[in-house]
Formats: structure tokens, sequence, C-alpha cells
């Protein structure tokens, strides 16, 4: 066996369509498993977090192309991979319905200077999460806090009590291009 069909070597369609299969499957279990986790994974990484992803891909790895070890066979894996987060990404951006099981919606931690504890259980965020947030927005205490908002990012935005606010008959939750 020559040195470039070793490495050209590749699985026979059968053996493609498992992989392409098995790939579908991990990511569609990752999608679902990532956003029950919520939106505090997102933004604010822990050093356990980052262990987990490795962790996570290299087991799924695995799971995505069993025994198959060629170089073709992991190149189907990626453009599954890539074509199911382009594909998600478009249907995402096309219905509000899928963006909004899938991405959220803003959630409000402090109203004018009151943590609402509702949105910090629900969210998993604890105070000191949210004091570390203002703190980096220049805040020493809750009563300097108009609005802190845990973003669909992850991040938490910090509105002051000295901003001027906008008010406007109509509320928009985003602008949507055509």
């Amino acid at each position: 066996m020559s040195f470039w069909h070793r490495v050209f070597d590749y699985p026979d369609l059968s053996g493609s369509a498992v992989v392409a299969g098995r790939t579908a499957v991990v990511f569609v279990v990752l999608v679902v498993g990532l956003r029950l986790l919520g939106k505090r994974e997102l933004g604010q990484m822990t050093v356990y977090d980052l262990v987990l992803l490795v962790v996570v891909g290299n087991a799924v790895q695995n799971a995505m192309v069993g025994k198959d070890t060629t170089l073709v066979g992991g190149l189907i894996a990626v453009g599954v991979l890539l074509f199911l987060n382009r594909t998600l990404a478009e249907v995402i951006r096309r219905s509000r319905r899928i963006e909004h099981v899938l991405v959220g919606e803003p959630v409000v931690l402090v109203s004018d200077g009151t943590f609402v504890q509702r949105s910090l259980d629900r969210q998993g965020i604890t105070r000191e999460q949210v004091f570390a947030a203002l703190r980096e927005h220049g805040m020493a205490t809750l009563d300097q806090v108009r609005l802190a908002v845990l973003e669909v990012d992850g991040t938490i935005s910090v509105v002051p009590v000295e901003s001027t606010v906008f008010r406007a008959r109509r509320h928009f939750k985003g602008l949507r291009l055509p």
C-alpha cells in the first residue's frame, strides 16, 4: 500500500453514511445539552467548563467516527458538523420561535437596585457573580444600578442609575433585517 493511498484511505459508502449519521446525532445531543445548561455557561466559562469542553470533544470524537480512523472519515464528520451548524444558524435566523427556544431572551437580574431573585435562581447566577459584573462596570453597590441584564450570550450588561432612559411607545425585542 503506497504512502498516498494510506493518507487518503476512506470508508466505503455505508461507512461514510454511518459516520455522518453518528455525527448528526452527537451534534443534536450537544446543542440540546448546552442549551439546557443555560446562558451562564457561555459568557462565564470557568476552568472547569474548559476541562469539560475538552473532555466532551474527545469523547464525542470516538462516538462520531467509531472505529473509522481514516482521514476521509474525519473530514466527513467535520463536514457534517459545519453543515449542521450553518443550517441551525439559518433556521434560528428565520424562525423567531426556534430562536426563542434555542437562544433565549435577555433576563433582568437587578432592577432599580434590587436583585430579582427568581431570575437569579432560574439562570443559576449567584449574587457574587452579579457583583463581579457590577465591579467590571465600575459600580460598587446595588443602589448605583438601574438595571443588570443577563444577555443571551451569557454576559451581564449593567445600566447605571444616572444613565438617561429613553421611553418609547413600542418595545422592540430586536432588529430584524430582511
